[in-house]
This record gives structure tokens, C-alpha cells and sequence, in this order.
């Protein structure tokens, strides 16, 4: 079992930075690939960004690129999304996941987060 809370959402102006933490509890973390995805409004989810267990391994949704970094420090039990560049379509409760990698690309994760809410202003 693993339990996923996020912090460090809020409201910030275009062109600002976030840096989204999520901290796990369970002893299987480091073996779960970890992501993020994202709900806003009116619209599906969509996945933002995956890791590996290992770190090497990283998956970024084609407008994330080149603005968002994912991390994770196993010996935290943490996963780490930073945010530069932020655009107001970046808007949305985004959600810390955790499951084998089939889950995670397959939209299904074994575990979630409550979510921590991102909106940014234009």
C-alpha cells in the first residue's frame, strides 16, 4: 500500500514557477514508477509527466517540455514536478500517482494523491 500526499500548489502569474512535491509512504516506493497528471476543468485527465524507479527513465507531455522537470529522491520517498514557465492552460488539480509502469501509460495508476490545485493567472 502506498499513500501519496502532494503540497506545493497555489496561484501564481504567468511566466512564474511551482515546484509540486509528493511525499509517499509505503515501503514500495522506490519500486513504482511515479508521475503526475493533471485535471482541469471541463477537460479529461492527462498525463504531465512520468519517472522511472530508477530515475533514468522520463516521460513529459509534448507542452511540458522544455518547462517542467520531474525528480524523485527514493531515499525521501518524495517525487518532485518544478514548473518554470507557466502558462494559464497549465491550470488544473494535478495529481501525484504511483504504480508499474504499464498503469501509469496506460492512465490507470495503482495509487493516487488527493490533488493540490495550480491556476495561473494571465
Amino acid at each position: 500500500q502506498v499513500q501519496l500526499v502532494e503540497s506545493g500548489g497555489g496561484l501564481v502569474q504567468a511566466g512564474g514557477s511551482l515546484r509540486l512535491s509528493c511525499a509517499a509512504s509505503g515501503r514500495t516506493f522506490s519500486r513504482y514508477t511515479m508521475g503526475w497528471l493533471r485535471q482541469a476543468p471541463g477537460k479529461e485527465r492527462e498525463l504531465v509527466a512520468l519517472i522511472s524507479w530508477s530515475g533514468d527513465m522520463t516521460f513529459y507531455k509534448d507542452s511540458a517540455k522544455g518547462r517542467f522537470t520531474i525528480s524523485r529522491d527514493n531515499a525521501k520517498n518524495t517525487v518532485y514536478l518544478q514548473m518554470n514557465s507557466l502558462k494559464p492552460e497549465d491550470t488544473a488539480v494535478y495529481y501525484c500517482a504511483a504504480g508499474p509502469m504499464s498503469t501509469m501509460t496506460g492512465g490507470s495508476p495503482a495509487y493516487w494523491g488527493q490533488g493540490t490545485q495550480v491556476t495561473v493567472s494571465s
